[in-house]
């Protein structure tokens, strides 16, 4: 008996649902050889205003977790991957034309990458913090906090590592992000957000949009409730144009970054995403 094939509909990931663009638009993914692999919800200005709306309302919640707690939500999301490590690796094949093995190492590459960032959360301020030295009967303590709201272009050429080497340093310090995924490889985003909602992630939290960075990322650029964008993905984009927007709302930005693995795993990829507190406190007299 012959079955009815199923075929994936890939929406986007906004407030911890599945919505279809605002617009309806959709658009045709293309395999490496030329054939058709499925339909994808082209974002629209809409839908990024929506996304920022979710990941505003997240921060509270998520930064106000322990830092214990966001390291062992972010190790669930890489229980949980690895768990559909398959499913990723035949998109990936799909999707860009590698071979098995180099799309397993590119998912392998993903799940230890968000491992090692899950276990920086309750550790970067530690290393990034300090206890300063003053003139008087004080303690003078610095701390590292969350920005708030990430908006990041992910990088183009990968279709899940790149995504989670972007995403993954935003959420330690208790950011909330979101995030416009490769426009040549957005499927596996949509999977990965599948795990995200899966996984105990907060909705809200992180937040993907598919479609065309060129029109999403200038909106996102300028929203006055984002507060800091990483362009690692935008190089061919007119990122300086998208870097002045951001000046003008007052969001710091990330340049993008060349090579091969532009968002390579880094403490300075965490900390671009924190501002520092500096607490005084009196000394006790008794």
């Amino acid at each position: 008996m012959t079955r009815l094939a199923v075929p994936k509909t890939y929406k986007l990931f906004i407030a911890g649902a599945f919505p279809r663009s605002e617009s309806g638009r959709t658009w045709e993914v293309t395999a490496a050889d030329g054939g058709f692999l499925a339909n994808a919800a082209l974002a629209s200005r809409k839908d990024a205003r929506d996304a920022v709306v979710a990941a505003r309302g997240a921060v509270a919640g998520w930064s106000g977790a322990t830092a214990y707690n966001r390291g062992q939500v972010l190790y669930r999301v890489a229980e949980v991957l690895e768990g559909r490590k398959g499913q990723f690796a035949d998109e990936i094949v799909a999707a860009q034309g590698v071979t098995r093995a180099a799309a397993v190492q590119q998912v392998d590459a993903a799940i230890d990458r968000w491992v090692w960032y899950a276990g920086w959360t309750d550790k970067f301020a530690q290393v990034a913090g300090s206890g300063n030295p003053v003139a008087g009967p004080y303690f003078n303590l610095s701390t590292p906090e969350p920005v708030g709201v990430v908006a990041i272009v992910a990088p183009q050429d990968s279709a899940l590592l790149g995504l989670v080497s972007a995403v993954a340093p935003a959420l330690v310090a208790g950011n909330t992000v979101v995030v416009i995924a490769s426009e040549r490889f957005p499927l596996s985003a949509i999977s990965f957000a599948e795990v995200l909602a899966t996984s105990d992630v907060p909705a809200g939290v992180v937040n993907v949009l598919t479609g065309s960075p060129t029109e999403i990322a200038p909106w996102l650029a300028s929203h006055a409730d984002v507060n800091a964008v990483d362009l690692v993905g935008a190089g061919g984009l007119d990122w300086a144009a998208l870097e002045a927007a951001a000046a003008d709302a007052l969001a710091r930005v990330l340049r993008p970054e060349p090579g091969p693995d532009a968002a390579a795993p880094s403490l300075q990829r965490i900390l671009a995403f924190t501002e520092t507190k500096t607490v005084w406190h009196t000394k006790s007299m008794l």
